[in-house]
């Protein structure tokens, strides 16, 4: 049986994942905290790596952090694809994310950085770059929010993709052989922040108050950076994710 080990497996995508995996794979769930039928490794010291990734067959690396600058990301993804060169693993899934070519972050950067390993590690990849999941925008409208009206950039696109969806995307892709490059998946439609936050606000009376964001962050959004044409797409809309918030939030208040 196919071994594959999963980074970043206790995170949303690698709890969503897991399920779908593990009927056909030995799976071999990784994560920093020692916990029963998983394995305990830390990417930002290569403490328990290798030992992690030996006798695996596949690599899905999801484990990633936007604040702990390079280690996790970039440092952490070439002790992880060293060990899988060493250890003969037949495919490395690195998971990435639309844009990281045109929208200025530094954790874009690093991110993009870590492709390149992936790239030149010498182990068969797939670059698998997603859109945004619907948990992120939700967050970010949240925060705009905070202070009563929603202060956006009407115009910014994105491309919402359930987790679930890339859940099953990953489990398509590591099902065949490695692509050796990049594949692109978003959901099902390109929506203005404008029309997020309307769906978002559910009817409420919360007004909006445009802002415009500058440079070339603002620029690359506008212009549709974080979204794709690429198919196949993903099938759960932001409705979906929105109509599952009204009721898990309905079955607490039972």
């Amino acid at each position: 049986m196919t071994t594959i080990l999963v980074t970043g497996a206790s995170g949303n995508l690698g709890s969503a994942l897991l399920p779908r995996l593990t009927p056909t794979y030995d799976v071999r769930p990784m994560s920093r905290r020692s916990r029963p039928g998983w394995v305990a490794a830390d990417l930002a010291t290569g403490k328990g790596v290798s030992e992690a990734v030996r006798g695996a067959d596949v690599v899905v690396h999801l484990a990633s952090s936007p604040t702990r600058t390079r280690a996790t990301d970039v440092e952490g993804t070439r002790l992880l694809a060293r060990a899988a060169a060493t250890a003969g693993v037949r495919h490395f899934l690195y998971m990435s994310i639309i844009g990281i070519d045109r929208v200025p972050l530094p954790y874009y950067r690093r991110k993009l950085e870590a492709e390149s390993v992936a790239r030149l590690s010498g182990v068969p990849f797939t670059l698998l770059r997603a859109a945004q999941f619907p948990q992120l925008i939700d967050t970010f409208l949240k925060a705009s929010s905070r202070l009563g009206p929603s202060l956006i950039d009407r115009r910014l696109v994105f491309q919402p993709v359930a987790v679930e969806d890339v859940a099953g995307r990953i489990a398509e892709l590591i099902a065949g052989p490695p692509v050796q490059g990049i594949v692109e998946f978003g959901g099902p439609r390109r929506l203005t922040l404008d029309e997020l936050a309307t769906a978002w606000k559910r009817g409420s009376c919360r007004p909006t108050w445009p802002i415009h964001i500058p440079g070339r962050f603002g620029r690359e959004l506008r212009a549709g950076a974080l979204t794709t044409s690429a198919e196949p797409r993903g099938t759960r809309t932001w409705e979906d994710y929105l109509s599952r918030l009204s009721a898990e939030a309905g079955r607490g208040r039972g």
